[in-house]
């Protein structure tokens, strides 16, 4: 994702500065601060899939009652 966003930035921002256009140099700029600074919309590691800790379960006692056919 992050060399995506750095070629996407870069084209952006060629494209903004030869048709002088604010609003792409902004997505431009938007961007190529993302690909440089390694932060997406969520911060840096927000969008990752948080670990299993399993240490923190309790396993409980569970009960069995046995059931006989007549």
């Amino acid at each position: 994702m992050l060399w995506m966003r750095l070629g996407l930035g870069l084209y952006v921002a060629y494209y903004a500065i030869l048709n002088k256009d604010a609003l792409s140099g902004m997505l431009g700029a938007f961007l190529l601060y993302q690909a440089l600074a390694n932060v997406g919309c969520c911060g840096v590691g927000g969008c990752e899939i948080p670990s299993k800790n399993s240490s923190n379960k309790q396993i409980e006692e569970v009960e069995f009652e046995e059931i006989k056919s007549k």
